[in-house]
């Protein structure tokens, strides 16, 4: 199963991350990937990244090194409301949305808390992608969530960073997920989570987890770029307007 897009990468404005916009282009064209979503934290981390640089993101080329852009955020979820540390009308401007727990911004105390935390912003017609669900410092209630992401047309992602330099001890908790996914036809994608350029598109462990779990490459949302651009749309984004090389625009 080859991906064409990763959904989950970070540069330098995240405070955290090492790469620009313009290096993770260039390892995504070297890799051969069609597109990716520059996703850098929103600001309740508490790193220097501000709402505007999220208002501001129209001035970022829609294709760098012949790789597409997505501009998007990874948000953080604040309560058990499911609150986002990004106003709706920013959020509405934005290509993709990846919304999670950290614990920088979220004091989850119970499993219950949790899983109202993550199913109310799935809620939010804006939030396409859970990330990073399978972290331990996070546990959820595996089916409630599963069964949510469904209803409310929400990927869960399998990210690959879980495996390998962070949250480590989330492998049971992805493959427990991952098997859920499966068994009810749920929709999930992979993602880096590069906070370094040479890890875009980087998907082995995450590869090995859905081989696992036996979810099929349909209901892999980052295997086509086409996949990508139409449930983007299908949520309502207007996605590159008149653009001709992204499909069915």
């Amino acid at each position: 199963m080859k991906c064409e897009v990763d959904l989950h990468c970070h540069t330098i404005a995240s405070g955290h991350a090492y790469s620009t916009i313009k290096e993770n282009a260039e390892v995504a064209s070297k890799k051969d990937l069609k597109m990716i979503a520059i996703t850098d934290h929103g600001p309740a981390l508490g790193e220097p990244i501000t709402h505007f640089y999220f208002a501001n993101m129209h001035v970022i080329p829609r294709q760098i090194e012949g790789v597409y852009i997505l501009r998007g955020i990874e948000a953080n979820i604040l309560d058990v409301e499911g609150t986002l540390d990004l106003p709706e009308r920013y959020l509405k401007k934005l290509d993709i949305v990846l919304a999670g727990l950290h614990k920088e911004c979220f004091v989850g105390k119970t499993v219950e808390d949790n899983t109202k935390a993550v199913i109310a912003a799935m809620k939010n017609p804006y939030v396409d992608v859970i990330v990073h669900p399978g972290n331990p410092a996070f546990p959820l209630d595996i089916d409630r969530f599963v069964e949510a992401s469904k209803e409310y047309n929400v990927h869960i992602e399998i990210n690959n960073s879980s495996f390998t330099v962070s949250r480590m001890g989330s492998e049971e908790n992805c493959i427990r997920i991952a098997k859920k996914a499966a068994a009810i036809g749920a929709k999930v994608c992979l993602g880096s989570d590069a906070h370094f350029c040479y890890d875009v598109g980087n998907f082995e462990k995450a590869h090995e987890v859905i081989e696992k779990a036996g979810i099929s490459e349909e209901n892999v949302l980052n295997t086509s770029m086409d996949k990508v651009v139409n449930f983007l749309i299908s949520k309502g984004r207007d996605v590159v307007p008149g653009n001709k090389a992204f499909a069915k625009i």
